[in-house]
């Protein structure tokens, strides 16, 4: 299996979502650049505690998954899965003897697929899985409202500006994305990740320095906030008027 070459093509919001999870760094990287250039949404673990922690913020449409993998391996980390989440999963790996196969199978893996395989058999398995369980359509969103309060804070959406009574609080670009995205959705909980993916790539580090920031412009006691607020595991939200 190669990389594709060329630009890489927009991938819509709503396109599915595929969790790889390979302890080979090169295979991720690769099948995150095959699965993107055929339409698909992709966020890569190089093993099952790490793919914990996607799967705690994020929710995907099916699961690539390896067998052998250090620590928890791919028959442990489905089984462990199936018990509370019925996530498609496609099982990828360099096992392909019959007893692996009916092993998977027996689990409730949708799907199983032996290295070395054709990309586009990959793509096509993984389209029968999708198709074959189906995603509920999501609700429809709320207007997005034209503006949140907070405390004695107005923050206007749809300019990014963020007044104190008449007075405007200067906003960085960056505090003003992270602003928004947290006003889009206030009184929810928004993942250090969904932050992090509104602007340029940004670690947890980094959005953490960001909301400090904020919180120095709006909170009367930044190590004690009331309305930029810390969700442990999670990431922030934003606590309005009228949330």
């Amino acid at each position: 299996m190669t990389a594709a070459g060329g630009p890489r093509k927009a991938i819509p919001d709503e396109a599915p979502h595929i969790l790889v999870v390979d302890d080979d760094r090169r295979l991720r990287d690769l099948l995150a650049r095959f699965l993107g250039d055929n339409g698909y949404r992709v966020t890569t673990a190089a093993n099952a505690a790490e793919a914990d922690s996607r799967l705690a913020s994020l929710v995907f449409d099916a699961i690539v998954l390896d067998i052998m993998m250090p620590g928890e391996n791919g028959f442990d980390f489905a089984r462990r899965l199936r018990k509370g989440m019925q996530v498609p999963i496609l099982m990828l790996t360099a096992r392909s003897d019959s007893g692996d196969r009916i092993t998977g199978l027996e689990i409730g893996v949708d799907d199983y697929l032996a290295k070395p395989f054709e990309p586009r058999e990959l793509i096509l398995r993984l389209g029968n899985i999708l198709r074959r369980n189906p995603q509920p359509e999501a609700p429809v969103a709320a207007a997005r409202p034209d503006h949140v309060r907070f405390g004695p804070f107005v923050f206007g959406l749809a300019r990014g500006e963020l007044r104190q009574g008449e007075d405007f609080i200067r906003l960085t670009e960056r505090e003003r994305e992270i602003l928004t995205a947290l006003a889009e959705r206030a009184g929810e909980h928004v993942p250090r990740e969904q932050l992090a993916a509104q602007g340029s790539a940004a670690n947890d580090r980094t959005i953490d320095v960001q909301i400090n920031r904020l919180r120095r412009k709006i909170e009367r006691d930044p190590a004690d906030p009331l309305y930029l607020q810390t969700v442990r595991g999670v990431g922030y939200r934003l606590v309005t008027d009228r949330a």
